[in-house]
C-alpha cells in the first residue's frame, strides 16, 4: 500500500457536485493498493499514520502525533499512486490491485482508522471525486507499507 498524507487546515470531496466528506485540521490522505497488498499492510499504515508526529508543539517543531491532538483523517482511494511512468506516455497500472481486491483493503484500511477512535471521513471508491483542501505547511509525505 501507498499513501500520500498531507497535513491539512481543513479538506473535503464532492462526488457529483454533493459533499461526501470533509474534515477540519487533520490528514488527508490519499491511499493505493498494490496487486501483492494485505490486511497486514494496512495495519501498518494506520499505526504509522497515527502516530506519525507532524503536527506542532509549542516551540513550532513537528512534534505531536494526530492521535494527541485529536486530528481529523479524510480516506480517498487513488490507484493512480500505483502508475508506472518509466515507458512511453501512457502510465501502466499493472501493479495496482485489482478493483475488488482495492475496495475491500481499502474498506479495511477505514476501519483500521475509525478503530482508533478518530474521526475519519471518505471519498468514495471506484468514482470520479473533486478533492479540495488548505495544506498546512505544506507538508506532504509519501509512506510504503513495504
Amino acid at each position: 500500500m501507498r499513501v500520500v498524507i498531507q497535513r491539512v487546515k481543513e479538506a473535503q470531496v464532492k462526488v457529483g457536485g454533493q459533499v461526501v466528506g470533509q474534515i477540519a485540521q487533520g490528514m488527508l490522505i490519499f491511499l493505493g493498493v498494490a496487486r501483492q497488498d494485505n490486511q497486514t499492510s494496512a495495519d501498518y499504515l494506520v499505526k504509522k499514520i497515527t502516530e506519525l508526529r507532524i503536527f506542532e508543539d509549542l516551540q513550532g517543531k513537528m512534534n505531536v502525533s494526530a492521535q494527541e491532538i485529536g486530528a481529523q483523517y479524510l480516506v480517498v482511494s487513488q490507484f493512480t499512486l500505483y502508475g508506472n511512468c518509466d515507458k512511453g506516455r501512457r502510465p501502466s497500472f499493472d501493479e495496482a490491485a485489482d478493483p475488488a481486491l482495492g475496495e475491500e483493503l481499502y474498506n479495511y484500511f477505514v476501519n483500521q482508522l475509525k478503530a482508533t477512535k478518530a474521526q475519519v471521513e471518505c471519498g468514495q471508491f471506484r468514482k470520479m471525486m473533486d478533492v479540495s483542501l488548505v495544506n498546512d505547511g505544506p507538508v506532504t509525505l509519501i509512506i510504503d507499507s513495504k
